[in-house]
């Protein structure tokens, strides 16, 4: 099983971003000893819980500090920049460590429409429909093919993904010819369909011969199933925080475990956490393998939130001892 690791950042309570961004640089250089194949970085803005506003410039540190492991964008939001800006960065990042670099680009801005329109610096952010043209715009660059010359673009082969959580992406991806990663972890409804309308509609391309799926999904493995519980409560109170138009940093568990759940707010907490994987060592391993079996997916990417980055690098190593136990 391929494994690859999402990292929002994360934030913790009482910390920094500096804290956060240090515990990034651990955490991929241990996944990479440990055997995932990947490790992308996402695009958010205006959260003051998640430290990943700047994908191409975290890219190139990560990708510093590591050797192997694949390293990219999950995504970069496509709306929120100009196409000849994206493909100037990740060429340079594809110079920079070539065969390395995955290109995820995603549809929504990733933010609210006041912070879309401040990044793009145009008076109306894009729509969907504008979504299609400007994705073919950026790939005419790196082929150069495009409206000027992007340097270093123009011959870079970073890998290009498309990133969903609709049908939208996963049809346009397969018309393409281009890999598909879907966002399981906020949107499991539409996991089946979605991956289903991808490979219906799958045409060959140049860059892949056949569907290549991936989906990201909340996995937090800890000793035992009730401390697993206790680690994941903080990401989801930060979630409904953010449902409520307060978003902030990870709670710490303490605060997550007191805080004063309306019934309401604890069926919303409770929802969220049944849509991961939380658990011991064994119930993590059950439900993944479950999980892929019931999607079929080439590849699994995981998101672990904690407040405490080192709660959160054990999750990982938990995770890779009980479904990789030959690379561990």
């Amino acid at each position: 099983m391929l494994l690859s690791v999402l990292d929002l950042v994360p934030i913790g309570s009482g910390s920094t971003a500096t804290v956060a961004l240090t515990h990034s640089t651990t955490l991929i250089r241990r996944v990479e000893e440990l055997g995932f194949h990947r490790y992308w970085v996402a695009e958010h803005h205006g959260m003051p819980g998640i430290a990943s506003s700047s994908p191409a410039v975290l890219i190139a540190h990560l990708a510093g500090v590591t050797s192997r492991i694949r390293v990219g964008s999950g995504g970069v939001m496509l709306p929120n920049h100009q196409p000849l800006v994206i493909a100037e960065q990740f060429g340079t990042l594809d110079a920079l460590h070539p065969g390395r670099i995955d290109l995820g680009i995603g549809r929504a801005p990733g933010t609210d429409q006041r912070t879309a329109r401040a990044l793009r610096r145009g008076a109306v952010a894009l729509g969907a429909d504008d979504f299609p043209q400007e994705l073919t715009e950026l790939a005419s660059y790196f082929r150069g093919e495009g409206p000027v010359v992007a340097v270093p673009a123009h011959g870079q082969q970073p890998a290009m993904w498309l990133l969903g959580s609709s049908g939208y992406s996963a049809q346009l991806a397969g018309l393409l010819g281009l890999p598909f990663a879907f966002a399981h972890h906020f949107s499991a409804e539409n996991t089946l369909p979605a991956l289903a309308l991808y490979r219906e509609t799958f045409r060959p391309s140049p860059m892949l011969a056949q569907p290549y799926s991936m989906i990201a999904a909340s996995v937090l493995a800890a000793g035992t199933d009730e401390e697993a519980r206790r680690l994941a409560l903080p990401s989801a109170l930060q979630f409904l925080r953010l449902r409520l138009g307060q978003p902030g940093p990870v709670p710490t568990p303490e605060e997550a475990s007191t805080y004063p759940y309306s019934e309401q707010e604890r069926a919303f907490v409770e929802d969220r956490l049944a849509g991961q994987i939380i658990g011991s060592p064994d119930t993590v391993r059950d439900g993944v393998h479950a999980l892929v079996e019931r999607t079929g997916v080439d590849e699994l990417m995981v998101v672990t939130s904690t407040h405490d980055g080192a709660d959160r690098l054990r999750s990982y190593e938990l995770l890779a001892a009980a479904v990789m136990p030959t690379t561990v």
